[in-house]
């Protein structure tokens, strides 16, 4: 497919092609699909299929790849949230899982560090689960979240990879979850390299674990929850399949998935454990050297490569001296959005942020062209 094809899909409906340098945003579209995920999507598409059949089928395959009890394919990873948290409420129980979102009775609480409160701590509660902030801004101790636990408390949330000064690890969390036989949801979405952070949580103990799909190459609406098979288990029921052949009537319903999505999910993360991840690091720093390159000699202006741990967002870090060259980062980002194609980057201050994880040659070449233009015009 031609650049010029790529951008008139969208302009035909009135919408800006946008390359992507900020990152795996789902507010831009989260992720590219390699060939053989788009391949395995449209041989999908010659046949429908049972979707239980083939969301168990999928799930016993992804387990296997994570090293799980079971796994079932999520519309994203904030339904996987969602999901664990029902799952943590009802259990196998019917009538529980009729009566949400109402919770009157049930276990209904989940225990979250005060200092891991985060935009996404809202999947939790949409299917009427309540948070109990556990200590305060200064950290939590081992001691205040056993005495947080009460005949309420349904689960502990981690927001994975934690850290931080006062924040508890994964393995104490679920060590005091244990004692007083409460699981931990862990929300891993980003944490997919190295690789054996796809396997870490599930064997620390974790009960449920979410994933988001579009991190390994998958479709931006796609996740994966995967952990202790009867939470697995609880949270299908709860899930848009668990409506539709069930007696029951889950608050999962409006979850779906398209049979493609999740052909797409179990391809894409076979790609992404079997790849040589060495020269998928070693085409970043091309990509990077590339944009170096073209601003090297333009005064006033420094760059730097970032290599970030999960490697998603290597990159890099382009910091001006804005009153020397005489203009501003944030006049420089806001120019190349408003170009077309419109390019997104991160960046504050004085600097600059490209992301080189979802360019591709054409890409670096046009980013670096209209940097070199915006900034000795």
């Amino acid at each position: 497919m031609s650049n010029t094809e790529g951008r008139q899909i969208y302009e035909e409906f009135g919408a800006k092609p946008i390359i992507n340098a900020l990152g795996n945003a789902t507010v831009i579209g989260g992720s590219r699909l390699s060939p053989a995920v788009q391949e395995a999507m449209v041989t999908a598409n010659r046949y429908f299929v049972d979707m239980e059949e083939l969301q168990k089928r999928t799930g016993e395959a992804i387990a296997e790849m994570l090293g799980a009890e079971a796994a079932f394919v999520t519309s994203g990873c904030a339904a996987a949230i969602s999901l664990s948290a029902t799952a943590c409420m009802t259990g196998s129980d019917s009538a529980k899982i009729d009566q949400l979102p109402d919770t009157t009775g049930m276990k209904n609480e989940i225990l979250i560090q005060k200092r891991q409160r985060y935009h996404y701590d809202r999947c939790l509660t949409i299917f009427g689960a309540r948070l109990v902030e556990v200590g305060d801004e200064s950290g939590t101790t081992s001691e205040q979240l056993k005495s947080a636990m009460s005949d309420r408390t349904a689960a502990i949330h981690y927001f994975a990879p934690g850290g931080g000064q006062g924040v508890l690890p994964p393995e104490e969390c679920v060590r005091i979850g244990k004692d007083h036989g409460v699981p931990v949801i862990v929300d891993a979405a980003s944490q997919i390299y190295p690789l054996k952070r796809l396997h870490e949580y599930t064997q620390m103990g974790m009960g449920l674990v979410c994933y988001g799909a579009k991190y390994f190459g998958a479709c931006n609406s796609t996740g994966i929850l995967c952990g202790r098979k009867e939470l697995v288990d609880a949270a299908f029921m709860n899930s848009f399949i668990g409506y539709e052949v069930t007696p029951n009537y889950p608050v999962g319903r409006p979850l779906k998935l398209d049979r493609q999505e999740i052909i797409a999910v179990a391809v894409s993360l076979r790609e992404w454990i079997n790849m040589d991840h060495e020269a998928r690091i070693a085409e970043h720093w091309q990509r990077a050297e590339h944009i170096e390159n073209a601003l090297a000699t333009i005064p006033h202006v420094t760059t730097t490569r970032v290599s970030e741990a999960r490697t998603l967002g290597n990159g890099v870090r382009i910091t001006l001296d804005e009153q020397k060259l005489g203009k501003s980062a944030s006049r420089i980002i806001e120019a190349l959005r408003d170009g077309t194609p419109g390019i997104r980057v991160g960046g504050g201050g004085n600097s600059i942020y490209v992301s080189v994880a979802n360019l591709v040659d054409d890409d670096v070449e046009v980013i670096s062209e209209r940097l070199r233009t915006l900034l000795t015009a």
